[in-house]
């Protein structure tokens, strides 16, 4: 840049973008000094290199403008869990409605769970209804992205932002491989029943 450009001459750009043609390197940094602009090399392999008139330390500012507001755009996504009982009780159930909501107002997907205990396990379809009811609940909210699905004595499902017409889920086909069950491949944050003022301990409590 400017006297550290190290060459007879160059293919010179003027700052509004016009070639103004190959000049001797000392007529470029006259026209730069005259401006009061920098000289700056943007391709030195070229033959003769090319270089453009510009005030670097403002195109610097931008270009950090630019970076810096496409980071906010970049937010990590995450996924939030949010865990019920199948016999969680109405106060519980519309607290924990809540915190699905702000988490999904905050851009999050969230897990919603429900673990069965003992004989619970023979009831699965009040598991699935009641995840149907919230799927119903957060029609104006999230959209159900992942099929209700077991692992060991865990019910889920996955919703995600964004409005959606029905909110129902269909019952999972028998014959649905778990090869073709959706893996959810974003950062995931976990509640801790201990820490979490929504657990299905405190629904137990009540």
């Amino acid at each position: 840049m400017n006297r550290e450009i190290r060459v007879p001459n160059v293919r010179l750009i003027g700052a509004d973008g016009e070639v103004l043609g190959v000049i001797e390197i000392e007529e470029a940094l006259k026209q730069a000094e005259a401006l009061g602009v920098d000289l700056v090399e943007i391709s030195p392999n070229a033959e003769p290199p090319v270089c453009r008139l510009m005030d670097y330390g403002k195109y610097l500012f931008n270009e950090n403008k630019k970076r810096n507001a496409q980071k906010k755009k970049q937010k990590l996504i995450q996924i939030k869990e949010v865990k019920f009982r199948p016999g969680t009780d109405v106060g519980d159930y519309n607290v924990k409605l809540r915190k699905i909501k702000e988490f999904l107002a905050e851009g999050n997907k969230v897990k919603v769970s429900l673990r069965f205990r003992g004989r619970e396990m023979q009831h699965k379809n009040l598991g699935l209804d009641l995840l149907n009811r919230i799927a119903d609940d957060l029609t104006d909210h999230g959209t159900p992205e992942m099929r209700p699905k077991f692992e060991g004595r865990q019910m889920m499902m996955l919703v995600v932002p964004g409005k959606t017409d029905s909110g129902k889920l269909a019952p999972k086909k028998k014959d649905q491989s778990t090869d073709q069950q959706m893996v959810d491949q974003e950062v995931e944050t976990t509640v801790d029943e201990d820490l979490d003022p929504f657990s299905e301990e405190t629904s137990e409590n009540k």
